[in-house]
């Protein structure tokens, strides 16, 4: 498989990667209606009969964004808020009922800036939270072309998060919760059942005409524990989150963990998408 990787590095606004996968989906969307059957007949001045003739440009190719954004709290198509549109007042943010508690950490107070942003999505799942310690990654596929159901796409993106953290001597696994989770046995407490599953990486996509947009949240320090703690993430009450950090791996760099991503993703597409012998399982 042929695929793009466009590494923001540093952190940047949730709003521009936003945008630019928005440009890319679009990019997917028109050359598929573009290249449809019925647009290539409407385009031939000589009727029907050379449709055949035709050769439309070449699709775009598979793209995976990987990056890290300033502080931001997101919501799926499940924890949609009363109007699924950010309003450009920060003090008249319109936030789904998991936020309320916590909308003092997202608009400005004074000369204080917000602690983090919000931002609605049509992603799948629920709340969530991305920012500095994560690496997340967006792909934009399309599913058809590469021959993977949408089960399978997300049965992909887990096991391919799941051989990146065995490189790291982590073994991941899937629950029947969404994402990947690990064992945290070391940091067991009176307080997390003893050494319960604790999630590492967070799934949540979405899909129009088999294109696919959004992704994964890979947690990679210690960072974002304090903003996940504030909100009970993907609506999972009573399940922890945790970080390869957390899970004694540290020192890492998000650039090396995101390049390590992209290549356990494509080897997973390569390799007969993995799933087809029998996985199940999506967010």
């Amino acid at each position: 498989m042929r695929l793009a990787h466009l590494h923001l590095p540093n952190t940047t606004s949730f709003a521009r990667v936003s945008a630019l996968q928005q440009a890319l989906t679009t990019r997917f969307l028109t050359h598929k209606k573009l290249a449809s059957p019925a647009s290539i007949s409407s385009q031939n001045p000589n009727g029907t009969s050379h449709t055949t003739h035709q050769t439309p440009s070449p699709p775009p190719d598979p793209t995976i964004i990987t990056f890290t954004p300033n502080p931001v709290y997101t919501t799926g198509r499940r924890d949609l808020p009363p109007s699924n549109t950010c309003s450009p007042d920060p003090l008249n943010l319109s936030l789904p009922p998991p936020l309320e508690p916590i909308r003092s950490l997202l608009t400005p107070s004074g000369s204080t800036p917000a602690k983090a942003e919000y931002h609605p999505t049509l992603r799948g799942g629920q709340t969530t939270f991305h920012g500095p310690g994560q690496m997340v990654a967006y792909t934009i596929l399309d599913l058809k072309r590469l021959n993977l159901t949408p089960r399978c796409h997300i049965r992909v993106l887990e096991n391919s998060v799941i051989d990146l953290l065995k490189q790291y001597g982590v073994n991941g696994f899937t629950t029947e919760d969404p994402g990947v989770w690990v064992f945290d046995k070391a940091n067991a407490n009176a307080n997390s059942s003893s050494g319960a599953p604790k999630k590492i990486t967070a799934v949540g996509v979405h899909l129009r005409r088999n294109i696919s947009s959004f992704g994964i949240g890979l947690n990679v320090t210690e960072e974002p524990m304090w903003y996940f703690r504030q909100i009970v993430a993907c609506g999972l009450e009573g399940k922890e989150m945790t970080s390869l950090e957390g899970v004694g791996v540290r020192g890492l760099e998000i650039d090396e963990v995101a390049a390590g991503f992209v290549q356990r993703f494509v080897e997973r597409v390569n390799e007969d998408f993995a799933c087809k012998k029998g996985g199940g399982g999506e967010d």
